[in-house]
C-alpha cells in the first residue's frame, strides 16, 4: 500500500490542487503529475526536488509569487484558503514577533522587492522573527543571480515540508 495515497490516488485535478498547494509553479505540477504514481515517500520527495532544479528562474519567480510576505498578516489572510493555514503556521515566529521586529521585517521586504524585484522567500518554519529578520538583513547584500539560487533553495524546503504535511494523516 502506498503511501501516498494523498497524491496517486486523487483524480488528476485534484492531484493538480492539492500539488499547487505544495509549489505554485505550474510547470513543476504538471511534471509531478506526470510522474505519478509516486508510490513511496523517497520517489515523491526525489522527484519533486530534481523537478525544482531542472526548471528556471521564471518558474521560480512564478513560485514565489504565490507567498504572502513574511511578517504580513494580510497578506497571509488573503492567501488561498488552501494555503493560508499552512503560512500561518509557517510564519508563527514572524508573527509573533515584537513590533520593532515586525516593523523592520516590514521595511526589509521593501528593499529586497525594491532590490531584487520579488517578495523575500525564506523557509520560516521553526524560526523566531528575530531570526528571520537577521536572514533578510544577510541577503540583502547578496548579488541578484546568488540571491535567486538562495530564494529557489528556501522555496525547496518549503515545498517539502508541504508536501509532508500533504501526506500526514
Amino acid at each position: 500500500m502506498s503511501d501516498c495515497r494523498a497524491i496517486d490516488d486523487l483524480p488528476e485535478d485534484e492531484a493538480r490542487a492539492a500539488l499547487r498547494r505544495c509549489c505554485g509553479s505550474s510547470r513543476w505540477v504538471e511534471r509531478m503529475l506526470a510522474e505519478r504514481p509516486f508510490k513511496d515517500r523517497e520517489r515523491l520527495f526525489e522527484a519533486a526536488a530534481r523537478n525544482w532544479t531542472d526548471l528556471g528562474p521564471a518558474d521560480w519567480n512564478e513560485a514565489f509569487s504565490h507567498h504572502p510576505r513574511i511578517g504580513d498578516p494580510s497578506r497571509i489572510a488573503e492567501a488561498a484558503a488552501s494555503t493560508a493555514t499552512w503560512a500561518a503556521g509557517e510564519q508563527a515566529g514572524a508573527a509573533s514577533a515584537g513590533d520593532d521586529i515586525k516593523a523592520a521585517i516590514a521595511q526589509g521586504n521593501a528593499e529586497y522587492e525594491a532590490r531584487f524585484g520579488r517578495i523575500y522567500i525564506v523557509c520560516a518554519t521553526g524560526k523566531s522573527g528575530e531570526e528571520l529578520l537577521a536572514i533578510l538583513r544577510e541577503r540583502l547584500a547578496n548579488d541578484p543571480q546568488k540571491e535567486l539560487r538562495i530564494a529557489a533553495a528556501e522555496q525547496a524546503k518549503i515545498t517539502r515540508l508541504r508536501l509532508e504535511k500533504l501526506l500526514a494523516p
